[in-house]
């Protein structure tokens, strides 16, 4: 679905090969590394990585968290409204431009607004 993958050189990062390919060895997605410093470069995603502190404040590590809590915290995230996207959601736009099926083969779920929580007060339901 996605053709290539653009993300800075952070140590979740370091292995593209284990990115770019499944475990039957067949490429998926390409990576791509922006400079360093140049957070300009990948300015669309910036937005995400701040809401993400909003759980998760620099230094704290993510090991706690499964599978379930990043798609819970990402379904929260991108269900929360955009000024480039005319204050739709991305997940909005995913469905628009994909069709509902992406959002299910993603295990993406819309969060309705006033259900929106981003804090790290999700985790604790």
């Amino acid at each position: 679905m996605f053709g290539c993958c653009l993300t800075d050189r952070g140590s979740e990062f370091s292995n593209p090969l284990a990115i770019e390919t499944t475990s039957e060895n067949i490429k998926r997605t390409r990576v791509f590394y922006c400079d360093p410093q140049a957070a300009w470069q990948k300015a669309n995603v910036e937005l995400n990585h701040q809401l993400i502190r909003k759980f998760l404040p620099k230094g704290k590590s993510f090991d706690h968290l499964n599978q379930e809590d990043i798609d819970l915290m990402m379904n929260h995230i991108n269900s929360y409204g955009r000024k480039k996207l005319n204050d739709k959601s991305p997940t909005f736009a995913l469905s628009n431009l994909f069709g509902e099926e992406a959002l299910e083969l993603l295990n993406v779920r819309i969060i309705p607004a006033n259900e929106i929580i981003l804090s790290p007060k999700l985790f604790k339901k």
